[in-house]
C-alpha cells in the first residue's frame, strides 16, 4: 500500500469532536471526560488542487474546522499508548466541514452526524507530510483565514488528548489500519463558509492549502 495517497487506499476517517475545551464551549457543549468521535466517508476526501469545497445547497450553514490529520501506518488493535506514535506513517493538515444545520437536527432528534459531516468535499486535505517533517506535534499552530482574514488560531498544546492518547482509546473500538486518518479535533472559532469566498488554512512552517467554495451544481 502507498501511504502517501492515504486517501485513495485507507478505509475510514475517524474525527475526534470537543477535542479543544474553547471549541466545545464556544458551541455549548460540555468538555468531554474521555475522547469522542464519529466516521466521516472515505469519498469526502479533497485533496488540495483536484477541485473546491461546495456548499450542497442555497440554505446550508457550513462551516469551517481546521485540523490536523494524523495517517495510521500499520494495523493495530488495543494499542499501548507508549507505542502509539510507532503507528504513525505520517500527517496531513485537514478540514472538516461540518453541516451546522443539519447537525443542529441530528442533535435534536437523537441521530448520528453522518448528514452533516459527510457530503463530498468535506474532508479537503493537503496531501501527505512525512512523519519525520513534524518534530513535536504537541507545539504545532494552526490557523486557518477566510478571503485573508484570521478566523481560527490555536496549537495542537491546547488539545484535550493528545495524539498517542486518541489512537490508544480508538484502538480499543476498532481496529486501526494502514492509510486510516484520525482527525484530531479543532481550536475555536470555527464559522460559516459561503459561494465565492476562499479558505486558507495552515500548519506555520508545515503545510499550508487553499480552497476556493463554490455552490454545488446537481447533475
Amino acid at each position: 500500500m502507498n501511504i502517501s495517497r492515504f486517501w485513495e487506499t485507507g478505509k475510514k476517517i475517524v474525527a475526534v469532536g470537543r477535542n479543544y475545551a474553547q471549541h466545545a464551549k464556544e458551541l455549548g457543549n460540555e468538555v468531554p471526560s474521555e475522547p469522542f468521535f464519529f466516521l466521516k466517508p472515505t469519498s469526502s476526501y479533497l485533496l488540495q488542487g483536484t477541485g473546491a469545497i461546495e456548499i450542497p445547497n442555497e440554505n446550508s450553514d457550513i462551516h469551517h474546522e481546521v485540523e490536523l490529520g494524523v495517517v495510521i501506518s500499520k494495523k493495530g488493535r488495543d494499542i499501548d499508548i507508549n507505542s502509539a506514535m510507532d503507528y504513525v506513517g505520517g500527517y496531513t493538515l485537514a478540514l472538516d466541514m461540518t453541516s451546522r444545520d443539519q447537525q443542529a437536527i441530528a442533535k435534536s432528534k437523537g441521530l448520528p452526524w453522518s448528514i452533516a459531516k459527510g457530503y463530498d468535499t468535506f474532508c479537503p486535505i493537503s496531501g501527505f507530510i512525512p512523519k519525520d517533517k513534524i518534530k513535536n506535534i504537541d507545539d504545532l499552530e494552526l490557523w486557518l483565514s477566510i478571503d485573508g482574514q484570521i478566523k481560527q488560531k490555536g496549537n495542537t498544546n491546547q488539545m484535550i488528548f493528545n495524539v498517542p492518547h486518541l489512537i490508544q482509546y480508538i484502538s480499543t473500538i476498532m481496529t486501526l489500519e494502514e492509510g486510516d486518518l484520525i482527525l484530531t479535533g479543532t481550536p475555536s472559532g470555527v464559522g460559516p463558509v459561503k459561494p465565492g469566498q476562499k479558505v486558507k488554512c495552515g500548519i506555520t512552517d508545515v503545510a499550508g492549502m487553499e480552497f476556493d467554495v463554490i455552490q454545488r451544481k446537481r447533475n
